[in-house]
């Protein structure tokens, strides 16, 4: 099923190489498309460029684009001028579109694109069960710790984040099921199409998509009284502020952010404070050496290991 979703938004004559390659579309990241220049996939966290017939590298032309462009929408970009102006449009099954191009810009604010000459098609993978090896650090007696997944780009962290959701809304042996909220800023925790989450989130999980994190977590306090909210990337003084609003709220925290390691963590502007407060009870910080989602280190608020990957897997 995954396989016919991506490959019937693709061009036909990207769709007939991809076809002849031997892929396993579990390990396919990103299909990327510019205007002139090669046809690229990230596979199993490596780049790869694609060929074609004459064994010289598949040029994209803006015939594909174009074509790319009237499969994802529909033959209708207008209707999805939302989405279009955030950067990008969520196909069936998660999978998100982005796009650069020329802005069109109005009052200071990105209306739409046009002349779009680059297309990334990234791919929505659900790992279930992925968060079961850090669920004994996260649950301190049947409570949640406030917690941040710190993570190098295509490490994992949204998938990671995506389990702990579902298994916390529906109860796990850890803990009981509760109510989360979800505010999914750039569609990638979900993967709403036509408002239905393509992923799975849990039985007592309500998302609002394609909103602003600080703006949608205000509105998840007042109006679904949430006992746990989950956002991804947060980094902006907004973001800070309604996640420390949240907190004092009673409510606790699941977010992730993008960092190498916790030294660089410490060093992020407006994160520095609340690291340095002990705002959030765990850290866990992923890495990919090994395969994406490992589990370099599970921390207390005091910078101490509570649990490593590698640890387990030689003790």
């Amino acid at each position: 099923m995954q396989k016919e979703r991506i490959l019937r938004v693709l061009p036909k004559g990207v769709r007939a190489l991809l076809e002849k390659e031997a892929l396993r579309y579990a390990k396919l990241q990103e299909i990327r498309l510019r205007t002139d220049k090669p046809l690229l996939l990230i596979y199993g966290g490596e780049e790869r460029i694609i060929r074609n017939q004459r064994d010289g590298p598949y040029i994209v032309t803006r015939e594909d684009i174009r074509e790319m462009l009237e499969y994802v929408s529909n033959y209708s970009l207008y209707a999805y001028e939302q989405e279009m102006r955030q950067g990008f449009i969520t196909i069936e099954g998660g999978h998100r579109v982005g796009m650069a191009g020329q802005a069109i810009v109005e009052d200071g604010r990105v209306r739409n694109l046009r002349y779009i000459s680059s297309v990334n098609l990234r791919m929505s993978h659900e790992v279930t069960g992925c968060a079961d090896q850090i669920f004994p650090y996260i649950i301190d007696g049947q409570r949640v710790c406030n917690t941040l997944v710190v993570s190098p780009p295509r490490c994992g962290k949204t998938t990671l984040l995506r389990d702990m959701i579902r298994q916390i809304s529906d109860g796990n042996r850890w803990t009981r099921g509760m109510t989360v909220g979800v505010v999914d800023e750039r569609s990638e925790i979900g993967g709403c199409y036509m408002g239905a989450a393509q992923n799975q989130l849990g039985i007592r999980t309500d998302i609002l998509d394609c909103c602003p994190k600080a703006e949608g977590m205000m509105m998840l306090i007042r109006s679904m009284g949430p006992e746990v909210i989950a956002v991804d990337e947060i980094g902006t003084t907004e973001d800070v502020h309604a996640v420390e609003y949240a907190m004092h709220c009673g409510c606790r925290m699941l977010a992730t952010v993008h960092a190498d390691s916790m030294e660089e963590l410490r060093r992020k502007p407006l994160l520095d404070q609340m690291v340095a407060k002990k705002q959030f009870e765990r850290y866990i910080l992923l890495g990919c050496q090994d395969h994406a989602g490992q589990v370099e280190g599970v921390f207390d608020s005091r910078g101490s290991l509570l649990y490593s990957e590698a640890e387990r897997m030689t003790g």
